[in-house]
């Protein structure tokens, strides 16, 4: 079963230091100048993109928050206000 991949190409201009540089680590790793370029460029994306889409807390701030958790605060009158406006909104007036 053939299946058809789309693919995309990209070009950078480089100083002739940088080439040697890449095509001798793209040598010692056994591949093509383009396959270690995008594997190196790949690795670094998915990096960047795990940092930024993770949140980092400290010990302090995460013993905080299990404790609200286990122990939240008594709902003040602007919070019973909003959970009635949410329910209205939600539900419609069902109270009659």
């Amino acid at each position: 079963m053939n299946t058809f991949v789309e693919k995309e190409r990209i070009t950078a201009r480089i100083s002739t230091a940088v080439a040697e540089v890449l095509n001798s680590a793209a040598e010692l790793t056994g591949t093509t100048l383009n396959g270690f370029v995008v594997q190196a460029a790949l690795e670094k994306a998915q990096k960047i993109v795990d940092r930024e889409k993770r949140i980092t807390i400290s010990q302090d701030d995460a013993a905080m928050l299990l404790n609200l958790l286990d122990h939240p605060p008594e709902p003040n009158e602007a919070m019973k206000r909003g959970f009635k406006r949410f329910m209205e909104q939600k539900y419609g007036d069902r109270q009659n």
